[in-house]
């Protein structure tokens, strides 16, 4: 009797949950996927972003590499002339090399937040168009709904390439 008793319970609430089902579920909602990876990665103001901040930040990255070169020659120079140092020339070598490291550990950490930051503000300005350019096809092609983030997307809904065309222009 129990197991019956659940049979036909389960059959009433599976009944009343298609009740509930809305009337216009028949109708096939239109909808759409957009890669914002590959807006990023391939889009022209995005790669136009890219070579601004390459050249806005290329002075600073030189020199950073420059302040490297000259901190391994240093910590070369003085591992290969440590034994004939006296103690006093070592161990002021030693803070002249722990004074540089600490500069350009600074240095280096200001160059990446300040990249970062100017790489956020441009790539914001590239979603901005981007979710423009979108909300116009969107528009003129009737979807209901275009996602940018998903874990699988058919390539029968992914208008990325729409996109892409729209913001080279």
């Amino acid at each position: 009797m129990t197991k019956s008793f659940l049979s036909l319970q389960t059959i009433v609430m599976a009944a009343c949950l298609l009740s509930f089902a809305p009337a216009h579920a028949q109708e096939s909602s239109k909808i759409a996927f957009v890669s914002t990876e590959r807006i990023f990665r391939e889009a022209a103001p995005a790669k136009a972003a890219q070579a601004k901040l390459e050249a806005e930040f290329a002075k600073r990255d030189r020199e950073l590499q420059d302040m490297a070169a000259r901190l391994k020659a240093q910590s070369d120079k003085l591992d290969k002339d440590a034994a004939v140092l006296s103690d006093s020339d070592r161990a002021k070598r030693q803070r002249d090399l722990s004074d540089l490291d600490k500069e350009f550990q600074r240095k280096q950490r200001e160059f990446r937040e300040d990249l970062n930051q100017r790489r956020n503000e441009e790539l914001a300005v590239v979603l901005e168009r981007t979710n423009k350019v979108i909300r116009q096809i969107a528009d003129a092609e009737k979807y209901d709904i275009v996602f940018q983030e998903a874990v699988y997307a058919s390539k029968r809904i992914d208008i990325t390439d729409k996109v892409l065309k729209e913001l080279a222009k």
